[in-house]
């Protein structure tokens, strides 16, 4: 089993190749693999029929059944990373099959063993996470055709129907508008080097342009993203099993650790667009935002944290523009920082949407039905509703990262 390499030849700075970002997707897997393998064919099987195994409670004996398979036939980045795109999504369905009031305490060894050896290969946690769920989850329908929804599916799917889908797809359209503003990252950290100004404020307009098609594509949300599927359905195999009340102890990964381990639910933090731009922008959250966004990076391949951290070393733009006098740089500079704040305070406006308002609702259900029990896949999760999936205060968290986003202009 081995991860592959790169080129060996000498990199450029910060060029995107170096940190396995792709000039075309950016973050996203470039065109994933669909298939692993022949002798994976039992993990196929199972993750190709989650949402009817999970909703007829059939899941964890599947997985009982289930081969102890060696993960020494996978080969190179795609095949690892599809790989763990299955386990992790085995894991989030055996999980929280019976809701998270019949949750478990051991993941078996026929699944943990392998989901650990190949989460080490990638530099991964052994949880689905934001890679797994949306960035190595997607294929085209028709291979030539354009990289919009309607041509486009996800590879493994869980409960949720056509609102899972939409999630994961618009969540992907956003990474996929996120791109422009990646490479005018790039371009603007060279131009600095080399004080060009008028590239830098040619990189800054881009930036801030990209920032608001992302706004753009999560206004989508509304129109293929049911709030009560998304909160009573899909959100618990977001969850994760660290600061989460129902799985307190956390989860034992048996065949790897006889102590339980504890790894947070997915979660847009830990998307490596915002960490990029914030280090880009210079700016500086609250001491406990910091210390959650910068756990959730340790969500994230490896060479994406390593482009955070080369970002975060590299020349100050803030610094640059200030000593410049540069009144068109300074503008160019305000338009990032005002466009970054509009898109957390349209996150805010969607997660009250799809938590806050879904929450009222389904507790107003669960009255109307005087304490009765639903099938416990419709009954919403209530240890995380005041908490994000992954285990973040979710409005004080968000509020705060976009106050201190706002703060970051620079006053004339």
């Amino acid at each position: 089993m081995e991860a592959g390499h790169g080129t060996e030849e000498t990199p450029l700075p910060l060029a995107l190749t170096r940190f396995q970002v792709s000039e075309e997707y950016g973050f996203l897997l470039p065109d994933p693999l669909t298939e692993l393998p022949a002798p994976y064919g039992p993990w196929m099987e199972i993750a190709h029929h989650l949402p009817q195994l999970i909703v007829s409670h059939q899941l964890r004996s599947r997985v009982h059944q289930m081969p102890q398979l060696s993960t020494r036939h996978l080969r190179g980045r795609e095949e690892l990373h599809l790989a763990h795109l299955v386990l992790s999504f085995i894991t989030t369905g055996y999980v929280w099959q019976e809701g998270e009031e019949g949750t478990v305490k051991v993941l078996p060894r026929n699944l943990a063993v392998p989901f650990w050896e190949v989460s080490q290969a990638l530099g991964l946690p052994p949880i689905l996470s934001h890679v797994d769920f949306v960035l190595a989850n997607w294929r085209r329908k028709n291979p030539n055709g354009p990289l919009e929804i309607e041509n486009l599916d996800t590879i493994i799917s869980l409960p949720g129907g056509e609102s899972l889908r939409g999630f994961i797809l618009v969540t992907l359209l956003v990474e996929k508008a996120a791109v422009p503003g990646i490479k005018a990252i790039v371009q603007a950290i060279r131009a600095i080097g080399q004080r060009d100004e008028e590239t830098l404020h040619k990189a800054l307009q881009e930036l801030a342009e990209a920032i608001g098609d992302m706004s753009e594509a999560l206004k989508r949300m509304h129109d293929y993203v049911d709030p009560a599927v998304f909160y009573t359905v899909i959100r618990i195999f977001l969850s994760g099993w660290k600061d989460n009340p129902a799985m307190p102890d956390g989860l034992i990964y048996e065949g790897v650790s006889e102590e339980p381990m504890a790894y947070s639910g997915g979660s847009a933090a830990q998307s490596t667009i915002l960490h990029a731009f914030d280090e880009f922008l210079g700016i500086h959250h609250s001491e406990q935002s910091t210390a959650f966004l910068h756990r959730m990076r340790d969500y994230m391949p490896r060479p994406h944290r390593a482009f955070v951290e080369e970002i975060h070393h590299a020349p100050s733009l803030k610094q640059h523009v200030l000593s410049s006098g540069d009144t068109r740089l300074c503008t160019a500079f305000n338009q990032c920082i005002a466009a970054l704040a509009d898109f957390r305070s349209y996150h805010i406006t969607i997660v009250t949407k799809y938590i806050t308002i879904a929450a009222a609702k389904a507790k107003a259900g669960r009255a109307e039905m005087g304490g009765r029990d639903g099938p416990s896949m419709a009954k919403p999760p209530a240890a995380l509703e005041n908490k994000g999936t992954g285990g973040s205060h979710i409005f004080s968290f968000l509020k705060s990262i976009r106050d201190t986003t706002r703060e970051g202009m620079i006053k004339p």
